[in-house]
């Protein structure tokens, strides 16, 4: 790739599309920015420079515009922006590649159609990950477009990993654990062996701590095992969404209680987590300064499950040799690292308590150089994983 060819990198939300520009066969981040509040509301553009100084900010007060809208105002904000760069490919996050894309895929119509008949699979999530894909195909059809699956990186977990103890003609309708935030966990195994080479053959246990959160097992910088299962509200609670729960709880609110699909489907997803135990907040920012109980209570349930889920992938594992933080809660809460690590004490960790304190952004240690398991605080980054991802399909080795 040229030094001024770029690849755009989408990450689309229901109501926001994120992006990023990556210029150059180094990928080095030229732009980055988000479109956020469509369809209701006061849609908001801003976009900053590598160095994180704002370049543009646009806001529609009027009328707020759809995915195609907003698609289209950012290929003109491209087109007067760039400086010289030529974009090339677009890379997109895409949350569900069900069982036949165990990696990145160029897209066209009928890998679409392939896509969207899984959308029963992820219905709060794929639908808006496919919206910008289609505007791109009707207003640039001649630019690459690469799709990168948050499921890929699991499909070759072993097979008792992905069942259901559920009737065979159930699973064969692809009822099945399929795990996500792959892209941020492949990026993990990138990255820890160059900071640490001595773990590119580990059992690593990592954990993606957002508003979203989860936590994957790897061995050779392989997926194992996840939390996620058939979709993204299992395993850990998060900032709205439950985690795991008895099944039986679903057919009590649906029996007892009267909710129908919809009601059920919004207190799981958008009413519970950090959010329903807290009654306070879904941030853990917000939780951590507040002297509320509930808001104690909610960040020891996160940390209770977390120390849990820890020691059934270890299992999974058979041994671990390195834990990773990662996602804003990850990355950012010292004080919810330190309790996971001090839960962790039976495995052998033993925490740096300075090097935990230390603000920091980059990778880095923080665990005890006697520590039989190494801890680390890698930042997330599916962003230039999916710029890797694209730039290799257009310049296969």
């Amino acid at each position: 790739m040229a030094p001024n060819d770029s690849i755009v990198v989408l990450n689309a939300g229901s109501s926001s599309i994120k992006f990023s520009l990556y210029s150059g066969a180094g990928l080095e981040l030229t732009l980055r920015g988000k479109i956020e509040n469509l369809y209701s509301g006061v849609t908001h553009f801003c976009a900053e420079d590598a160095q994180e100084t704002v370049i543009g900010e646009c806001r529609w007060s009027d009328a707020p515009l759809d995915h195609q809208a907003a698609m289209r105002f950012l290929l003109e904000f491209a087109d007067s922006h760039l400086d010289g760069h030529r974009v090339v490919a677009v890379g997109h996050r895409i949350v569900h590649g069900g069982v036949d894309y165990s990696g990145p895929q160029r897209l066209d119509a009928s890998v679409l159609a392939a896509l969207e008949q899984l959308i029963p699979l992820a219905p709060l999530h794929l639908p808006h990950n496919l919206a910008p894909v289609r505007a791109m195909m009707a207003m640039a059809p001649d630019l690459p477009q690469i799709g990168c699956f948050d499921t890929a990186f699991h499909v070759g977990q072993p097979a008792a990993a992905q069942a259901f103890a559920l009737p065979a003609r159930i699973s064969e309708l692809g009822v099945r654990r399929y795990g996500f935030h792959g892209l941020s966990y492949e990026y993990i195994a990138q990255r820890l062996p160059q900071a640490d080479p001595a773990l590119a053959q580990a059992r690593v246990v990592a954990a993606h701590l957002g508003n979203g959160a989860s936590m994957c097992a790897m061995h050779a910088g392989r997926s194992v095992a996840s939390t996620m299962g058939f979709t993204a509200v299992d395993g850990l609670p998060m900032g709205t969404r439950c985690g795991a729960i008895d099944p039986g709880v679903v057919l009590y609110l649906i029996e007892e209680l009267g909710m129908d699909v919809a009601a059920v489907q919004k207190m799981l997803y958008q009413e519970s987590g950090l959010l329903g135990v807290s009654g306070i907040s879904s941030d853990m920012r917000t939780l951590e300064q507040s002297s509320d109980p509930r808001a104690s209570a909610a960040i020891a349930l996160m940390v209770y499950r977390i120390s849990r889920e820890l020691g059934s992938l270890a299992a999974a594992l058979g041994g671990l040799e390195a834990l990773v933080f990662s996602g804003g809660i990850g990355e950012n809460s010292a004080s919810l690292r330190a309790a996971v690590c001090q839960q962790a004490g039976w495995l052998g960790v033993q925490l740096d308590a300075e090097a935990n304190a230390t603000v920091g952004h980059g990778m880095r240690r923080i665990s005890r150089a006697s520590s039989r398991v190494a801890v680390w605080v890698v930042p997330a980054n599916e962003e230039l994983m999916i710029a890797q991802h694209t730039l290799d399909l257009l310049e296969p080795a």
